[in-house]
């Protein structure tokens, strides 16, 4: 049973609150969701992260990865 567009936000909403966001916090940044569509997301770092030379390196094998294991269908 796939789920819907607006299942598939609140999941990542809550994921981005509860396990991401406070890591990410703890290093002065702020991780923002701008959109999702049909596997698509798209997400913004900003606060501290937004001129950290490590912020790519945070969303590509962080952020992504555990946004993958949990949310398949992004």
């Amino acid at each position: 049973m796939s789920r819907s567009n607006d299942e598939i936000i609140q999941s990542v909403k809550e994921l981005l609150d509860t396990r991401i966001q406070p890591a990410v916090s703890a290093h002065g940044g702020i991780i923002n969701f701008i959109s999702y569509d049909s596997g698509n997301l798209t997400l913004e770092l900003s606060g501290a992260c937004a001129g950290c030379a490590g912020s790519t390196a945070t969303l590509k094998y962080g952020v992504e990865n555990m946004v993958k294991r949990y949310i398949p269908e992004v």
